[in-house]
């Protein structure tokens, strides 16, 4: 079954609700248009029922399927948010708001969820229960974690649960996803050093903290090629240096912000551990100190190895076999894994043709792809529940 023909004619519709989205962004949590616009959309469409506020600005609506029988529930995910980036596509819908924009497809991921809950309550062509969620702040990797901490899967009986992310590295509407780990852990690490301030004319009455935070940056690089296994997956990347306000000044203290990605719980931990030994030695070495932290806390996306073969004969039935590729685990991280630790389910990347990578101030969600991902999100309920 190709593209079902009722999404075909409801593209139009989709796009203008994307394109509002797109040029009226939010971040984080702080989603109040964009998660009154899908609550009322919700429930213009006749859902049974629509809560807000799960998780502070998510929004989940109940469709039940025209057969009872059944008491499976089924949960489809897409995030809402926006990121912190100046828009620089061009487009004559482009972001009204200065500094914010639609960087990471979460526009087109919100508009085709909401066309696949408008069909699924028009047709409710299957056995059983479908829960859409809509999450908020998935770019600050919390708003998975607070829709669970506010029950998500518990009051709404979730039993599967299934998400899907546009991709500019895969062909226009073609899908990929592999079994296991598919996406890494990701970590915030800040290390703060302490030195000695001094004049910068007489640098050996002090201890630099920027010679230490140097030595460190380099030193973190060591874990990716001579601790860890080769065949493991680790990336240690320092993005944010502070130290100093004066040119003539040796700094009290620099501190140190990036991301550790992982794909094993294994290797995170070993990395974590080697971090505070690198930062704490190499300091120790120029008479200076230093302490490390993480925070975070987002687990490897795993995908169900079964629930994985189910997503990829669904979305083979939309696009064709040979459309669906097995890809290999990728250094991104999704919140969306706190949810798969709770039920079983998986995440499939939606080809948005080749371009501007996401996080991009030139990237834009393309809007062909939208029969294709609201008809894998239809057909995908209507088969795990069929009427």
């Amino acid at each position: 079954m190709p593209i079902v023909n009722r999404i075909a004619a409801m593209h139009q519709e989709i796009t203008a609700w994307r394109r509002d989205l797109h040029a009226h962004p939010e971040i984080g949590f702080e989603l109040h248009r964009t998660a009154a616009i899908v609550a009322d959309k919700l429930k213009n469409f006749g859902c049974d029922a629509v809560v807000p506020g799960i998780g502070k600005t998510g929004v989940v609506g109940i469709i039940k399927g025209r057969k009872t029988g059944s008491r499976m529930v089924v949960g489809l995910r897409a995030d809402m948010d926006a990121l912190p980036i100046q828009e620089a596509t061009g487009v004559a819908y482009a972001s009204q708001v200065p500094g914010m924009m639609h960087a990471c497809g979460h526009d087109g991921h919100t508009a085709m969820l909401l066309g696949a809950a408008k069909y699924l309550c028009e047709t409710r062509n299957f056995d059983g229960t479908v829960v859409v969620i809509f999450q908020p702040n998935e770019e600050g990797l919390t708003g998975s974690l607070s829709m669970l901490e506010d029950g998500l899967m518990e009051r709404f009986g979730i039993q599967q649960v299934y998400g899907m992310h546009t991709s500019p590295t895969h062909d226009l509407g073609k899908f990929a996803l592999c079994a296991g780990a598919m996406l890494a852990a990701c970590d915030k690490f800040t290390i703060e050093i302490a030195g000695k301030g001094s004049h910068a004319g007489r640098p050996h009455e002090g201890v630099d903290p920027v010679v230490v935070a140097a030595q460190i940056i380099m030193a973190l690089q060591t874990i990716a090629s001579r601790n860890v296994n080769p065949l493991d997956a680790v990336v240690v990347s320092t993005c944010v240096v502070r130290a100093g306000e004066a040119f003539n000044i040796i700094p009290e203290g620099a501190t140190l912000i990036g991301t550790v990605r992982t794909l094993s719980d294994r290797v995170r931990d070993q990395t974590h551990a080697r971090m505070r030994q690198i930062a704490e030695g190499t300091a120790a070495l120029f008479g200076a100190t230093a302490k490390t932290t993480f925070e975070g806390d987002v687990p490897v996306t795993v995908n169900d190895p079964e629930k994985t073969r189910f997503a990829q004969a669904v979305a083979s039935e939309i696009v064709g076999e040979t459309n669906v590729k097995t890809m290999r685990p990728i250094m991104g991280a999704e919140d969306f894994s706190h949810m798969l630790r709770k039920a079983p389910g998986a995440f499939i990347m939606l080809g948005n043709g080749i371009g501007p990578g996401l996080h991009n101030p030139g990237y834009n969600f393309n809007d062909a792809a939208i029969p294709v991902g609201v008809s894998y999100w239809v057909r995908l309920a209507e088969t795990a529940m069929p009427a």
